[in-house]
């Protein structure tokens, strides 16, 4: 009941137009959010749990997702410093306090706009771009002053892609990651009360007591796997840097290979968008979902079908409502789609789960403790939460069935242009939110606490980014035509872009900066946040540090995903395995699919993520989940990925 409310009241709060809404939904969440720590530290509750958990002739009635959620909760009383004594409890409170006040200082630092440099109108000479960047040696020339250029704004990107000269881009860079004293004291000390709260509850660090409920478990285990897949990595890495230096040698006309620095990374090879891999029509909102319906019509048996709304029901005219339709058990339940930016709308694109499915007719409702005066209220719930519960055929039970919202900010159609055409990306996007979306359809599970997309951090994007290798296949792709007479729109993208394993190669950089700064070295006098990220670039990054910049106080993951950033590589590497070795030849198979959705999706997190991936890979060694798992998980990628390289 707790998390209903709590959920629907984070869907408000971010996608309500209106600003009263949206401030009584906060306050719900966090007047909830307060409570259910109180829950979390409930010594009654928790003493009821060790007796069940430490009665081996009670545990063996369990079935594993009873286990699985009964564990979770354990996990999270032990979190909560609920066996310390008072006096440490209360240190414990008072560093939950300090580090969440410093979490919200970090977010807005990292937000903050850094401080212009200046740019000379001589330094712009010979620029790629005529457009802007005439204007700008215009403006130089009249103003008889120096450009004052902001890091991030459309001038600053122009100039780092377009500017033969070395200076301005090197000085743009060293401005876009520059910090002031108090922005890395605030990111130290998060890190430090970080780990000094690990400590008070008995971990080594606040890695160890992050990832103990996660597929890897241990630091050891995510330095193992980022391990392999440095290694596996590097070498394309490195020979894209050799082709970047040619690039540059013939530029400066040079007679030995030049050394790439940071800020010529967009000059010799800028970055190109997404497109699709063979030449696709125009493709609507109206398009894309209509390739989905089909899709999970071949893998699963089900179809995506709009409904009525009916009044009051959705928050905004744009949100449309779909009845996920199986063609054995009829509705199983609903996705709605916020789908076109507006004001006050939070930006980005994300799935939030308003209601998980969970078997319902087991509540005991005759059971609850009802107040003297309170009869009308509960039964108004009661008549509220049974429009929610249906009896499926061919499944046993009641069930509550999911709902969903997709959140995105594509462009608003116009009278003058008609429908929106998607580019790319976006349909990427909603092939990625779509993912989550179906896994919370098809979980069907006794709890909701291990309902879809309620699983692991580094499980979760499992089924989001397989379902963007699903783009890959001209069959997948064909489901978008819906007849053979439409023009082609787009053009492939068949270039291979030596690029993206540099990029890959940093983002495996700051998942072992992101350990390395959740690690028991933050407790050490000498710690230096600064020191650590040039440390780390100088022994194992293949481009040279610059002195003086400080990106870490703009890597805002490192609070929401504080010890687990490895999380979407890890799941990338998973999904190109399941990808190459279950669906790649036959993409729109039904025995496939329904081999993925009762081995995967059904489960959520009621079962052990390594068994389901072993089982499902033919590869029950990955059951142990250990250290050998995870190297192995780590080669796994660049001999998946190599081949799709150009696209991604």
């Amino acid at each position: 009941m707790l998390c209903g409310v709590i959920d629907l009241a984070e869907l408000v709060r971010n996608a309500h137009p209106d600003r009263l809404w949206m401030e009584a939904a906060n306050h719900a969440y966090e007047t909830l959010c307060e409570f259910m720590n109180v829950l979390n530290t409930h010594v009654g509750l928790y003493e009821v749990l060790k007796a069940v958990l430490s009665d081996p002739s009670i545990v063996k009635t369990l079935s594993p997702e009873a286990y699985q959620t009964a564990l979770i909760f354990w996990r999270d009383f032990e979190k909560s410093a609920i066996d310390l004594p008072p006096s440490q409890r209360q240190k414990f409170v008072s560093l939950s306090s300090d580090i969440l006040s410093l979490g919200r200082q970090f977010l807005e630092n990292a937000n903050t706009p850094r401080p212009p440099t200046s740019v000379k109108a001589s330094e712009l000479a010979g620029l790629k771009d005529k457009g802007m960047g005439v204007r700008l040696q215009l403006q130089a020339r009249f103003t008889q002053k120096d450009l004052q250029i902001y890091p991030g704004s459309l001038q600053a990107q122009m100039i780092m892609r377009s500017a033969p000269e070395e200076e301005p881009r090197r000085r743009i860079y060293l401005a876009a990651n520059s910090s002031t004293p108090g922005q890395i004291e605030v990111l130290d000390a998060l890190l430090r009360k970080r780990a000094e709260l690990a400590q008070l509850i008995g971990r080594p660090s606040y890695a160890h007591l992050t990832l103990d409920d996660k597929m890897a478990k241990t630091p050891e285990n995510v330095n193992n796997f980022l391990e392999a897949l440095m290694d596996h990595t590097r070498p394309f890495a490195r020979r894209a840097l050799h082709t970047l230096a040619h690039r540059k040698q013939e530029h400066h006309g040079l007679s030995s290979l030049p050394i790439v620095q940071a800020w010529d990374r967009d000059f010799y090879c800028p970055p190109d968008p997404p497109a699709p891999p063979i030449p696709l029509p125009p493709l609507t909102l109206g398009t894309v979902f209509m390739g989905l319906s089909r899709l999970f019509k071949h893998l699963y048996g089900v179809s995506l079908r709009p409904a009525e709304s009916a009044p009051g029901e959705t928050w905004h005219a744009d949100v449309h409502k779909l009845e996920v339709v199986d063609e054995d058990q009829g509705i199983i339940g609903w996705v709605y789609a916020d789908l076109f930016a507006r004001r006050n709308k939070a930006s980005g694109a994300a799935h939030y789960t308003v209601r998980c499915s969970r078997r319902a007719d087991d509540d005991d409702e005759a059971g609850d403790l009802i107040l003297e005066g309170e009869e009308h209220r509960i039964q108004e719930s009661q008549s509220f939460e049974a429009v929610k519960r249906h009896r499926l055929p061919k499944q046993d039970g009641v069930y509550q069935l999911p709902l969903v919202v997709l959140l995105t900010e594509v462009a608003r159609p116009t009278i003058s242009k008609g429908p929106t055409i998607l580019e790319w990306h976006e349909v990427l996007t909603l092939f990625h939110e779509m993912g989550h979306a179906m896994h919370s359809m098809l979980g069907r599970t006794e709890y909701q606490n291990v309902s879809g997309t309620r699983c692991a951090t580094d499980f979760v994007e499992l089924p989001s980014i397989l379902m963007e290798h699903f783009l890959n296949s001209p069959d997948v792709l064909s489901l978008f035509d819906a007849d053979s007479t439409t023009a082609l729109r787009q053009t492939a993208n068949h270039h291979h872009d030596p690029c993206h394993s540099i990029d890959t190669y940093s983002q495996i950089l700051l998942a072992a900066l992101d350990q390395v700064y959740h690690s028991t070295a933050v407790l050490t006098p000498s710690f230096d946040s600064t020191a650590e990220l040039a440390n780390l670039h100088n022994a194992r990054g293949l481009i040279p540090y610059l002195p003086g910049t400080s990106f870490q106080t703009q890597f805002g993951h490192l609070f929401g995903y504080g010890a687990t950033y490895y999380s979407y590589l890890f799941d990338r590497a998973i999904a190109s395995r399941v990808w190459t070795k279950i669906f790649s030849k036959d993409p729109l198979s039904r025995e496939t699919g329904n081999k993925y959705r009762h081995e995967v999706l059904q489960y959520g997190g009621g079962k052990d993520p390594w068994v389901m991936v072993g089982k499902l890979l033919g590869s029950p060694e990955l059951g142990e989940g250990n250290a050998d798992a995870m190297r192995e998980v780590g080669r796994w990628r660049i001999e998946d990925e190599v081949g799709v390289m150009g696209r991604h």
